[in-house]
């Protein structure tokens, strides 16, 4: 009984405690506490180099039923490297005045004898930048910004379009200390929300207020649904390994419109279907038009290709002509900007310019299959299929579905695409495709079943003077043979060898020989001959680790805690074989023992093979991962299994002289 009241105490105790710490508040734009000035590091996130002091949305109707977002963000810069934020680009729709940015104010307030010195921005260093016809952005860097800095903006963004109200990300890639999002929606729109939330929001209040359309003598007043919500001490969303990407893993909130209700009207959905929104885009003048415009000397690849037997050799054909055609220029919008015909003319076009340029050409040598399709890259989001609006999609593509086994989802716009492999930035997420013939729209799951091999064979012989000379062979396939290919052709052949070392000195590439470089059906085939100094070794043993050439050196799940799902984005099958010759006058003091590891769902297995045979160490090590999504809640699983096999995987092999 004694024990459960000093329990019982120290409990009541510890909630006084933290209901006597202060929880932060909003201020106003220019009211800066002098404790902020005085701040050296973020109290929840020591080492941060800048902090979101506060970053507050205030969303609601105006009289002309347009969207306004008026924001107010601080920032507190801690060091050098938090300078970068300083630099700032709000980007809005200015296409037929669609969206506009006003009221713009921005002020450094330093901290200088002990007083606030507060230095405004020139309205002179304010840019607005054209992204492209359809895009604007005001673009300004902060004066003045020193560790110790605080910046004050403040301003408006007014959105013509009723139907859609602003997303909120309550969290940054540094910490936010308070995000409050404030909407006033009226009783005409039904929207859903979507929020992707850890813990609960620190404020949550709904209420009704009232607002007015109109001016004069017809003014009509409204009821409006208004919610507070806050969140505060957030801390910073880090890129993680294998994060699919910064935006889906962002603490925010999402509005879709699901209904409209007009006064004294009925209720109309508002595109609340797929094919509703397929039919709203196909009418798009950016899209839907584009899809049959003739191109410049089409007759001459439409009759080549026409020419071919089967469809694979069509498709083959066209989508590597295009491919090798057409320069992207680094833009992904869901629409055509130029248009079809005059990207082709400069051979020069963004994503969906060079793809819808694709799908003219397969459609008019017979591939009557092909249909357009919008996706969401990685960096952009996954498509999320319960919210319907275009906004989630950032390229299309064209998606052809061969047969009930067999899909193509066709990317032109980058070099190392192949026609018959999904791309793998379009993973794990969702394509939207359009079939206008069969009155057909809706979403289908973009993932690769087929596990990816790649396979390694070292054949080397080990020197008694504690040296190693051999030869690898890797062969890669699919995504593996595309991202080495890559990087091999843009980082140069130099620098690309010192990736295959790791870094590691001791280890010496005298040699690199690629092959199948230009074929695409077949396995790229890397030729290494190298050297290996095998450092710990003296005059009685040799040491080493037979783990050569894998990207299995550094753990990427060494962090205890992980804030994001993890993505490897396909199923793969690593295979590592070596033979390695004894030196003579060494015999085996030490060798690993064979072992077979599997997770606990058997999404993982991790095999290792050691022995010896005729004077020679054989080694095999075979991971197969059977899964590519692994959810942040069953972290712990994946942190333990990775750090055992890692131990494994990297325990040395132990020589000693006879």
């Amino acid at each position: 009984m004694n024990k459960f009241l000093t329990m019982l105490t120290l409990c009541v105790f510890t909630l006084m405690v933290k209901a006597q710490q202060p929880i932060p508040k909003d201020e106003d734009f220019g009211k800066i506490d002098q404790s902020d000035l005085e701040m050296k590091a973020c109290d929840f996130e020591k080492d941060a180099n800048a902090e979101v002091l506060i970053d507050k949305g205030d969303m609601y109707y105006d009289q002309n039923f347009n969207v306004v977002l008026e924001n107010h963000r601080r920032i507190k810069i801690f060091n050098e490297q938090g300078k970068g934020y300083a630099d700032f680009k709000f980007e809005y729709r200015s296409y037929n005045r669609e969206e506009y940015i006003s009221g713009l104010q921005a002020e450094t307030i330093n901290l200088v004898d002990g007083k606030p010195e507060i230095i405004k921005l020139d309205k002179k260093q304010i840019y607005n930048q054209v992204v492209d016809k359809y895009y604007s952005a005001i673009v300004f860097t902060m004066p003045n910004v020193k560790p110790g800095s605080i910046i004050d903006i403040k301003y408006t963004k007014t959105r013509l379009d009723p139907s859609t109200i602003p997303s909120w990300n309550f969290q940054d890639e540094i910490p936010v200390r308070y995000s409050e999002y404030d909407t006033a929606i009226p009783e005409y729109f039904n929207f859903q929300t979507k929020s992707n939330l850890l813990t609960p929001f620190t404020t949550n209040v709904n209420t009704t207020g009232s607002g007015n359309i109109g001016s004069g003598s017809n003014v009509l007043t409204y009821s409006t649904s208004e919610a507070k919500r806050v969140l505060v001490n957030i801390h910073s969303l880090n890129k993680e390994p294998h994060m699919s990407s910064m935006k889906d893993n962002l603490l925010s909130i999402h509005f879709d419109l699901a209904s409209f209700r007009p006064p004294n009207g009925f209720v109309s959905d508002f595109a609340n279907t797929w094919t509703k929104l397929g039919e709203r885009i196909l009418e798009d003048e950016d899209f839907g038009s584009q899809l049959r415009k003739k191109l410049a000397g089409e007759e001459e690849i439409i009759n080549k290709a026409k020419a071919f037997k089967t469809d694979d050799e069509k498709i083959a054909y066209i989508f590597n002509t295009v491919k090798n055609s057409m320069k992207w220029n680094d833009i992904d919008r869901w629409y055509t900007i130029d248009g079809t015909s005059d990207a082709w003319n400069k051979k020069t076009g963004n994503s969906t310019e060079i793809n819808l340029i694709l799908y003219h050409l397969l459609y008019k040598s017979g591939i009557n299959k092909a249909l357009p399709m919008l996706v969401s890259t990685r960096d952009n989001g996954r498509v999320n299929p319960i919210f319907k609006f275009i906004e989630q999609f950032n390229r299309t593509v064209v998606y052809i579905p061969v047969d009930s086994t067999k899909k193509y989802i066709l990317d032109a716009s980058s070099k190392y695409n192949v026609y018959d492999e999904t791309p793998f930035n379009l993973l794990n997420s969702s394509g939207f495709y359009l079939d206008k013939e069969d009155n057909n729209y809706d979403l289908i799951f973009l993932d690769n079943e087929r596990p990816i091999r790649q396979s390694i064979f070292i054949n080397a012989e080990i020197k008694p003077d504690g040296k190693i000379d051999g030869n690898a062979q890797i062969s890669s396939t699919s995504y593996d043979r595309c991202s080495r290919i890559e990087q091999y052709q843009k980082d140069g052949e130099k620098k690309y060898i010192t990736s295959l070392t790791d870094d590691d000195n001791n280890l010496k590439i005298k040699d690199l020989k690629m092959g199948n470089l230009e074929v695409d059906s077949l396995p790229l085939v890397e030729d290494v001959n190298f050297n290996l100094d095998l450092t710990g070794s003296d005059d009685n043993y040799i040491y080493f680790n037979s783990n050569l050439f894998s990207s299995l050196h550094k753990n990427p799940f060494l962090s205890e805690t992980r804030s994001s799902d993890i993505d490897f984005g396909y199923l793969s099958t690593l295979v590592i074989n070596g033979i390695y010759k004894e030196p003579a006058g060494y015999k085996v003091d030490a060798l690993p023992k064979n072992i077979s590891m599997t997770m606990p769902d058997k999404s993982i297995v991790f095999k290792r093979i050691i022995g010896e045979q005729g004077g020679s160490i054989v080694v095999r090590y075979v991971i197969n991962y059977n899964k590519s999504i692994y959810f942040k809640e069953n972290y712990g699983e994946i942190h333990e299994f990775f750090k055992q096999m890692f131990q494994m995987i990297n325990e040395q092999i132990v020589l000693k002289k006879s």
